[in-house]
């Protein structure tokens, strides 16, 4: 029988310090104001026995912290810094209504940007994607046959689907990925080296 490594990918608590404005990569803390239903939610919905990755900017270590509080529990732990939110570079810090300002245009329809679009000193959504990739390739060898709990950032994500689903990165930015919400994709194991991927859920939320 084929071995199913389950990815359990949730996006981080809200953010609201920095609310109204572009935060990326800025290290802003999670709130977890009116997050009692969801966190629980999701916490009685995970597997027990898992493998934690955890992007290592602190309002996904909060969430994480906060979801074992609620009684999630995990073999091991270990920070991920691939799995980072996209860096924004230059656009850090301004607000919306700046960063039109700055680019001189609107915002792109469904991300700051253009996927192939790298901020001065930033990186672009396509350079999220070739980062979080290699990640979750490594992770899914190490984990094989286990269920990996992911708490991570809407790109990393976005970058995670558009591995498992075959996607151009453009593509991808039209997910919709809501804080505490829960994306499920199972990888199988083939007769090559890349396996299957079956999507379970995406974008589940919970209260």
């Amino acid at each position: 029988m084929s071995r199913e490594t389950r990815w359990w990918w949730i996006r981080h608590a809200p953010v609201t310090e920095h609310a109204g404005k572009i935060y990326g990569q800025s290290d802003v803390p999670a709130d977890f104001a009116g997050t009692e239903t969801s966190i629980h939610g999701l916490a009685a919905t995970l597997p027990m026995d898992g493998v934690a990755i955890v992007s290592d900017l602190k309002r996904a270590v909060a969430t994480a912290d906060a979801l074992r509080d609620a009684g999630a529990a995990w073999a091991e732990e270990h920070r991920e810094p691939a799995f980072r939110e996209q860096d924004f570079g230059d656009w850090q810090g301004l607000s919306y209504d700046e960063f039109a300002a700055v680019r001189e245009s609107l915002p792109h329809k469904g991300w700051l940007a253009p996927a192939y679009e790298r901020p001065p000193n930033g990186e672009s959504y396509s350079d999220v994607v070739g980062r979080v990739v290699p990640a979750i390739i490594r992770h899914t060898a190490l984990a094989a046959g286990k269920d990996v709990i992911a708490v991570a950032h809407a790109g990393a994500i976005r970058a995670a689907l558009s591995y498992a689903l075959g996607l151009d990165p453009e593509t991808s930015l039209s997910f919709s990925l809501e804080n505490l919400s829960l994306t499920r994709l199972d990888h199988i194991e083939s007769g090559d080296d890349s396996g299957i991927w079956r999507i379970v859920c995406v974008n589940r939320t919970f209260g």
